[in-house]
């Protein structure tokens, strides 16, 4: 079985693996980078024990350091304080006087150091110099040699013991700028933090693509959704994707061979069904013609209300902009010019509570007007016969229909309220299912499709079909997404 390099199989492992890379390599790098600079510290203590002993005793200077003594000239520049006029020196350096008290057992015999740091871009501190009980001077000296190693500064020292001449040190080989080792901590950590950041990107956006493609499908029956998806992620969701794409090719087919079928059905039905009302019009007895034609309407009515429902249900139609508010102005005096109790009703404006201003101590308001023009994305048919359908349910139940629209900033709902309906909410609601038909309904035309459109007609919308009860009667609310 063949693995593709964009399979969670193999990507959890590489990201596993590579964060364990990652983690190791920052350790290790840390760790010997730490490891160096501490031996460089230690080297810089050493050399300046061993420094002061040469100074007391004559011996050699340690390893990396020189001693030489300074020329006359220059020993009459650091006996009078002025060690910017010595021959050599930084330029405008900034001088750092260093004491160095003798051993508190040696206080008769030992005798004093002082050192003069000259550099060129820093002052060191001496409060921060380790101290403790019992130290030697040599080991004071060790610790200002090892502060020297830590900073890139390239000092000029000199120093004298007691009231002896002035020398100077060249320890360049150790507390020089090139003397540092290499600290990769920083870059260590930098890597790990940019590592870690791009392992866990690739991590959150395997996830993210799942949750893309569930909101697409979660939409799909939404205005000018995808026909079919395209394949993008890691293979299994690759895979899930082909599966939708396939079964949504299937449904369509099934849709469209219904419709066909449908379609074939009401063409052929028709040659029959008109020579049936011709053969009706022949019947002498009228109670019986009434009776074949109202059956006629009604055989046709079925299979008109199916094929439109199917037609619906394929959302054949394409969607574009549309202006609402003018759909279901002409709608309701469509109604009114053949003298049918509908109105349209502008809904008030909504008042919104905003946040308190930080200049005042009053809470804002805002206005959201609903007397202004609401555009949406729709197929203006179907929208047509949703609304004409719910009107016509308003009228069949009760004695009126009241139009009125809603918005917020997502939605638009079309409120349709009947006056003086039987029925109740609930019972409005148990017949959204096809061909269900209330108690009430034996004597009002009708054939259970009615609902069952209205509410597919809102899911294609992005929306959906309730209803409630009002003071007067029920009121209808059909909600659509405004994009």
């Amino acid at each position: 079985m063949s693995v593709r390099f964009n399979s969670l199989r193999v990507i959890g492992p590489t990201l596993v693996l590579a964060a364990l890379v990652i983690g190791a390599g920052t350790l290790w790098t840390w760790t010997k980078s730490s490891a160096s600079w501490r031996a460089h510290s230690a080297s810089a203590y050493a050399a300046g024990v061993t420094l002061y002993y040469a100074m007391q005793n004559g011996t050699a200077p340690p390893e990396g350091v020189s001693m030489r003594a300074l020329p006359d000239v220059d020993q009459i520049h650091a006996n009078a304080g002025t060690f910017r006029q010595i021959h050599g020196t930084p330029k405008a350096p900034l001088i750092t006087i260093v004491p160095i008290l003798p051993d508190a057992a040696n206080q008769t015999t030992g005798a004093a150091v002082t050192m003069a740091i000259l550099s060129p871009s820093l002052t060191y501190g001496l409060a921060d110099l380790p101290h403790r009980d019992g130290q030697t001077a040599a080991e004071t000296m060790g610790e200002i040699t090892r502060k020297l190693a830590v900073f890139c500064s390239d000092p000029f020292v000199v120093a004298r013991m007691g009231d002896g001449a002035w020398v100077h040190f060249d320890g360049q080989r150790i507390w020089g700028c090139a003397a540092l080792p290499p600290d990769r901590r920083i870059l260590a950590g930098l890597v790990a933090v940019i590592g870690t950041g791009i392992l866990m990107t690739v991590a959150l956006n395997l996830p993210s693509s799942f949750s893309a493609f569930a909101g697409q499908l979660r939409n799909r029956r939404r205005v000018g959704g995808p026909t079919r998806y395209e394949a993008e992620g890691p293979q299994e969701l690759q895979e899930i994707v082909g599966a939708v794409n396939s079964y949504l090719e299937i449904e369509r087919e099934q849709l469209a061979g219904r419709a066909a079928v449908l379609s074939g059905v009401s063409h052929d039905l028709g040659t029959p069904a008109t020579r049936l009302r011709l053969r009706a019009a022949l019947v002498q007895d009228q109670k019986l013609r009434r009776k074949f034609e109202a059956d006629l309407d009604s055989m046709t009515g079925i299979i008109e209300s199916v094929l439109t429902y199917t037609h619906v249900e394929m959302g054949a139609e394409k969607p574009r902009n549309l202006s609402l508010t003018s759909l279901l102005d002409a709608v309701v005096a469509n109604y009114q010019d053949v003298g049918r109790p509908v109105t349209f009703r502008i809904v008030k404006d909504v008042i919104m509570p905003g946040a308190k201003s930080i200049f005042m101590s009053r809470q804002g308001y805002g206005v959201l007007s609903n007397d202004r023009d609401v555009v949406v994305s729709g197929r203006p048919v179907s929208l047509e016969r949703a609304i004409t359908n719910l009107i016509d349910n308003a009228l069949k139940y009760g004695r009126r229909a009241t139009v009125s629209l809603e918005t917020d900033a997502r939605t638009v709902t079309i409120l349709v309220e009947d006056e003086g309906s039987q029925s109740t909410a609930a019972d409005i609601e148990n017949l959204l299912a096809p061909f269900q038909r209330g108690e009430n309904t034996a004597t009002i035309d009708g054939h259970g499709l009615g609902l069952t459109i209205v509410a597919t007609i809102a899911k294609l919308h992005g929306g959906s079909l309730s209803f409630e009860d009002t003071a007067t009667g029920i009121a209808a609310r059909f909600v659509i997404q405004r994009d």
